[in-house]
């Protein structure tokens, strides 16, 4: 899930933290090593199969969640002015 985050982070598009744009690329760099080591631990708990789908399907739903999280976020913000 860090991996997802970091990812999403790094893109020109979020808003959740602005300043995180500034890092963008050691984000990347540090979202490959997170999903690396994810891949890796959960193939290791759950086999080849089962660990790439499990990781790739947690990954999937924090990529999906984050920008329904932001936008809740503000229109929350915009909400209270």
């Amino acid at each position: 899930m860090l991996a997802a985050l970091g990812l999403y982070l790094s893109s020109a598009h979020q808003r959740l933290w602005p300043a995180a744009r500034a890092h963008a690329s050691a984000l990347r760099v540090a979202a490959a090593a997170c999903a690396l080591a994810s891949l890796a631990a959960s193939i290791a708990l759950l086999g080849i199969v089962a660990g790439v789908f499990a990781s790739l399907t947690a990954a999937m739903l924090v990529l999906v969640l984050l920008p329904y999280c932001d936008a809740w976020r503000r229109m929350r913000k915009e909400a209270a002015r």
